[in-house]
């Protein structure tokens, strides 16, 4: 999975110039947290978020009501914009765990993506969740297990051919290294056309493999 099967693309943009206030209504108005600032030709020059507008009133120390309200109506977007060496960016091509890593990283919510300097879309940390979401078969019915399986060869395809043999649907499939032991593997699966009797039996049936968790998920129309 790529950049670029999940960025929103053409995002709205902003110019450095604009005022302030104007970035605030474009972020409310559609219900966004990021805004690309950019130069002629869609060039990327910054970033607005949520966060840079956030003005502390610790920030204003002595000043009243009036002063505060004239100095906010001065500021451009170019006065809070994230700029320079702190500006992160991704291209189109980059794989969605570069993208993950950078956002933990660098503790930020959103990257820019960019194709030769140039603003073709961005990538938020709600993208990335949808696309968990959608890995782990979270918008599917169904029976979803976790096992606990040794760290050596073979394991999964045992896992997966004892549940095909029974001409189950795997809707979904993940893995992560077991917390609690590190020489195993939480493998999570999303199973259909079952019953919770028939599926533990198989399960059970399946030599150093540990159940984990089996638990039904319905995903009901809104």
């Amino acid at each position: 999975m790529l950049v670029k099967d999940s960025m929103t693309r053409h995002p709205i943009m902003i110019e450095p110039h604009q005022p302030l206030n104007e970035a605030q209504r474009l972020m409310t108005e559609n219900h966004i947290r990021h805004l690309p600032v950019v130069g002629d030709g869609k060039r990327l020059l910054g970033l607005v978020t949520r966060q840079r507008l956030a003005i502390q009133p610790s920030q204003f120390g002595s000043l009243d009501v009036w002063e505060v309200t004239r100095y906010l109506s001065n500021l451009k977007v170019s006065d809070v914009m994230v700029k320079g060496p702190d500006l992160q960016t991704i291209t189109p091509e980059a794989t969605l765990e570069e993208a993950a890593a950078l956002l933990i990283r660098h503790k930020i919510s959103g990257l820019p993506v960019l194709e030769d300097g140039i603003v073709v879309g961005i990538i938020t940390e709600t993208d990335l969740l949808i696309e968990l979401q959608n890995l782990l078969g979270a918008i599917d019915s169904g029976w979803r297990v976790v096992m606990r399986v040794p760290d050596r060869k073979g394991e999964l395809r045992k896992l997966v051919r004892a549940i095909g043999d029974k001409d189950w649907g795997i809707m979904a499939m993940g893995s992560v290294r077991s917390p609690k032991n590190p020489d195993h593997w939480d493998i999570m699966l999303k199973v259909r056309y079952c019953t919770h009797d028939e599926l533990l039996a198989v399960l059970k049936s399946i030599p150093d493999q540990e159940i984990v968790d089996v638990r039904e998920t319905r995903v009901t129309e809104t």
